[in-house]
């Protein structure tokens, strides 16, 4: 044994040998001078004794040379034909620099696969996707078979918000620990389950012929900035990732106005509010600018805008006049709307809501925003309205992510499903809630943006693919001969809006769609 691995000892190293005087006579021809040891024994020298490097400039497997070689390959003298050393030995490196697309049709390399979860193995059980964490996605991760499926979810934020009560923690009734709820509690196998996880990231695309979804971790609201991306394969995709506020092209909403939809939007406003109430109060203050200070205006008369008005005109009547009797004189609050507020509800609940909110000392202005600037907005008629606090709730809309998909879209710009909440036009994927709509050949109307529509769409498609999962459809590509069962019906209950001082609004009233 010892004489066959000497024997095959030395014959690698009479290749090397014969290697290094090869290429020895092809540098000293081409009048690169090497002097002292022969050009081999340096050669075996660095494969021996030099240390793994990077260089950026190679592509292909290479010795360290120690400076003799400039370029990865070695001319021969012959035309068009060079050679490059391959060696499988402890100095040597791989390093790829890619170049686009085209460089790997013209070099053949490989493009670098990102990390992530693979496509489930034969065995194992399928993996549902879970894009979002709101109301749609919240309710399907509750319902959904862990026995049945591993589940990963991925969103930006870890936890599910109750959006009707946000307007309540900007002014302390309710802290914002009362309206989160960790995603980990509502879905425990996201945290037990050793398949199954919750990723803090946002999904930037999906490859629906690959069955994958690409996404990037969060590096955002005080993260650290090292975002990176990551690839997971599905068998069953969920798409609920909401949908963002409409500012209908309005000039400086984004930079001046909060939006009242998250814990740190409900955060913010509280802090904005405290603060001018106590720099109202600073000497030299003038008293334009203690009444625009203390203006709070919201734009858009919706049950969001009318909630936050009524709960503002309480926290001015109850803690304001207590607290900051200095300046309780100068806050006030002013609703702005298009229309009607509450366009939904009944005329006669109307005709209340706005009754108790003028007697609550809430002003309401008929007008449409035309440019937001930072201490006044600009309405339609010229009237310039100052403001030191400014909420906007218009309503919401598909958010740039839904946009970006080569999936096809309801009226206006949701994703398309169908009776069954697939998106017919791929395989396996599904969407619910705000982001989702039906496609116009199913002859049904586009639900409202509610909780109570996102609820009972998760809670269908929950029980929907649990019965596909026991029919041994769960896999990639295996729900096209399942029985479907009944398609999703929504039957509304009833919309709620509360006024301020302990009253709100019920309209019990069947809705047509």
């Amino acid at each position: 044994m010892a004489r066959l691995l000497k024997t095959g000892l030395r014959q690698s190293l009479d290749t090397y040998s014969g290697l290094g005087r090869v290429i020895g006579n092809s540098i000293q021809q081409s009048g690169t001078c090497c002097t002292g040891s022969s050009f081999s024994d340096r050669y075996l020298s660095s494969l021996v004794h030099s240390r793994e490097r990077k260089n950026p400039n190679t592509q292909l497997w290479r010795p360290n040379l120690n400076g003799f070689l400039a370029g990865d390959q070695i001319n021969l003298g012959r035309r068009e034909i060079s050679t490059t050393i391959h060696f499988q030995s402890s100095s040597a490196e791989r390093v790829v620099e890619y170049h686009g697309e085209e460089d790997e049709r013209d070099t053949g390399v490989e493009k670098k696969k990102l990390p992530g979860l693979d496509p489930t193995k034969p065995g194992e059980k399928p993996r549902i996707v879970v894009l979002g964490t709101g109301w749609a996605g919240c309710r399907f991760l509750k319902g959904v078979d862990t026995k049945i499926y591993d589940v990963v979810c991925i969103s930006p934020r870890n936890h599910m918000v109750f959006t009707p009560l946000l307007a309540s923690t900007c002014v302390g009734t309710l802290e914002f620990r009362s309206v989160a709820e960790p995603v980990n509690r509502i879905q425990s196998a996201l945290s037990k389950s050793p398949n199954s996880y919750f990723y803090l990231a946002r999904c930037t695309g999906l490859d629906t012929d690959k069955h994958e979804v690409h996404c990037e971790t969060v590096c955002d609201n005080g993260l650290p900035n090292n975002a990176y991306r990551f690839r997971v394969a599905y068998d069953k995709l969920v798409i609920g990732a909401g949908a963002e506020p409409l500012t209908f092209n309005v000039n400086g909403v984004y930079e001046h106005a909060f939006f009242l939809r998250e814990v740190h939007h409900a955060q913010e406003i509280r802090k904005r509010l405290l603060l001018n109430l106590m720099l109202s109060e600073n000497p030299g203050v003038s008293e334009d600018e203690k009444k625009r200070l203390l203006h709070c205006v919201v734009v858009g008369g919706g049950p969001t805008g009318v909630e936050f008005s009524g709960e503002l005109s309480d926290f001015i009547m109850r803690d304001v006049k207590d607290r900051f009797s200095h300046v309780k004189d100068y806050i006030h609050v002013t609703l702005i709307e298009a229309n009607e507020i509450l366009s939904s509800f009944d005329v006669g609940l109307r005709q209340y809501a706005i009754r108790h909110l003028t007697k609550s000392g809430v002003h309401l202005l008929r007008g449409i925003v035309k440019d937001v600037q930072p201490k006044k907005i600009i309405l339609n008629d010229g009237t310039e309205v100052p403001y030191g606090l400014l909420v906007w709730s218009t309503g919401v809309g598909p958010s740039s992510f839904i946009k970006s998909l080569d999936l096809p879209k309801a009226p206006g710009g949701r994703i398309g499903v169908d009776e069954w909440l697939r998106v017919p036009s791929v395989d396996d994927v599904y969407a619910l809630g705000d982001c989702a709509g039906f496609l116009e050949h199913t002859g049904k109307q586009t639900l409202p943006a509610l909780a109570q529509v996102a609820e009972r769409e998760g809670k269908y498609l929950a029980a929907l693919l649990n019965n596909i999962g026991k029919q041994n459809g769960g896999k990639a590509f295996c729900a096209r001969k399942v029985s479907m069962g009944d398609p999703f019906v929504y039957k509304h209950l009833g919309s709620m809006a509360s006024v301020g001082r302990y009253k709100a609004l019920v309209d019990l009233r069947q809705s047509k769609v």
